[in-house]
């Protein structure tokens, strides 16, 4: 599998391209997103929505598991660092199969109820600002989002 490299100055350029990647995205599209506390990935969110249309302020669903929100395409926003074992419950499928963009924070924590295709993202501290992104899209779909908007 292909994997993508970028390293973002700012936060500002971090939105940026979250908002690119927003703008391309598709009904069902799933993105697991990765890193350590403080690494941008609501920041990354944020971008994404803008992208989709939302128009909402988006914040970490850190206390409530999943946020909703709606632009072009509904935003499903998910962190599911908190849930121990009662994902089950939750139904995350209904959302990874319908027709909004699911954004799922510490996703390897779910990792039996992922769908087999989906847009891998981890975020690194890079220096002060800077972040390392790492892309790696896992299907035909995502690989050709990636190679649009990266490349």
């Amino acid at each position: 599998m292909k994997k993508f490299e970028l390293i973002l100055s700012s936060p500002d350029e971090t939105l940026e391209f979250a908002g690119k990647l927003g703008e391309r995205l598709f009904p069902g599209a799933v993105l697991l997103l990765e890193g350590d506390l403080g690494a941008g990935k609501t920041t990354f969110t944020k971008g994404l929505a803008k992208g989709l249309g939302v128009r909402r302020t988006v914040n970490s669903p850190t206390f409530t598991i999943i946020k909703e929100y709606q632009g072009r395409l509904p935003l499903y926003h998910m962190d599911v660092y908190r849930l121990g074992d009662s994902f089950e419950d939750l139904g995350f499928d209904e959302y990874f199969e319908g027709e909004g963009v699911s954004v799922v924070e510490w996703a390897h924590l779910i990792e039996d109820q992922l769908p087999e295709e989906r847009l891998e993202l981890s975020l690194y501290h890079y220096g002060n600002d800077a972040r390392r992104l790492v892309v790696q899209p896992v299907g035909r779909r995502y690989e050709q989002l990636c190679e649009e908007i990266v490349e």
